[in-house]
């Protein structure tokens, strides 16, 4: 535990079977406030790119908005089409367009609403998500019953974050389950699984980092931002430290359960 805490991993979890109720009482004590220093750590994480972000979508629109419009203009004049300086212009407008693209995706990042919490029952969201990538296998071992205190729209796009993830990583086949004693009176923590490509061990600790990115065409926001979207909704989404069998990437989805129907799957 020393050695995590110096590492800045609050992934941690102390064992708790086999022990003295004094004992297991304090290793539980000692794995929450691990998870809430995470939790927090994380937190202040997200706030600090947000600040950052919004500083440089301010200056770089700034900046490209007029080279896209004086290129363009100068694209549609007659003394330019059909010169040696047309290649050239339009070089420059097409590279400004694609840095605008990239500060709309960091625009993202600040600009997202906030949540507007409700009760969510799970199952039919998860099982709209997968009607819409009918091209991945799905395996979802989730009651119809679960209800969770979300956002639908933003969980939804999580959901369907991973499994765009997943498919750029050639997954043929997603499972969703829920973790052994997941059903707490607070939070329900769901394991989502693919059989894509490994995530490489130098790349696991920049995974949430935005706009880091190992895909050539790919914006390093998307896991970010569902990271954001589940911190605003009070819950948390990382990367598992085991996958689930068959898979080779995992990931932990924690979200905020309704007391009321937790009780009634404990009861």
């Amino acid at each position: 535990m020393q050695e995590a805490i110096c590492n800045r991993d609050f992934t941690f979890r102390l064992p708790t079977d086999g022990l003295l109720p004094g004992e297991r009482a304090m290793q539980q004590a000692l794995n929450q406030l691990g998870e809430t220093i995470r939790q927090q750590v994380n937190q202040n994480e997200v706030e600090s790119w947000e600040r950052l972000t919004r500083v440089l979508t301010h200056e770089m629109m700034n900046a490209t908005a007029p080279i896209i419009s004086i290129s363009q203009s100068m694209l549609g004049r007659d003394d330019v089409r059909g010169t040696p300086l047309e290649p050239g212009i339009q070089a420059i407008y097409d590279t400004s367009r694609h840095l605008s693209d990239f500060v709309a995706n960091y625009r993202k990042m600040s600009e997202l609403e906030k949540p507007v919490l409700a009760d969510v029952t799970l199952r039919p969201l998860i099982d709209d998500v997968c009607k819409a990538y009918p091209e991945l296998t799905w395996e979802v071992d989730i009651p119809q019953d679960i209800i969770v205190r979300a956002d639908g729209g933003m969980l939804r796009q999580v959901l369907m974050n991973l499994a765009k993830n997943a498919m750029e990583a050639e997954a043929q086949k997603i499972i969703i389950a829920l973790a052994e004693d997941s059903l707490s009176d607070q939070q329900l923590t769901l394991y989502i699984g693919n059989d894509g490509l490994p995530i490489p061990a130098e790349n696991r600790q920049s995974l949430f980092v935005p706009f880091f990115t190992t895909k050539r065409s790919g914006s390093g926001i998307g896991l970010s931002l569902s990271r954001r979207m589940m911190i605003q909704q009070g819950g948390m989404l990382d990367l598992a430290e085991r996958p689930l069998f068959g898979c080779h990437v995992g990931f932990v989805l924690r979200q905020p359960v309704c007391p009321i129907d937790n009780k009634r799957q404990n009861g």
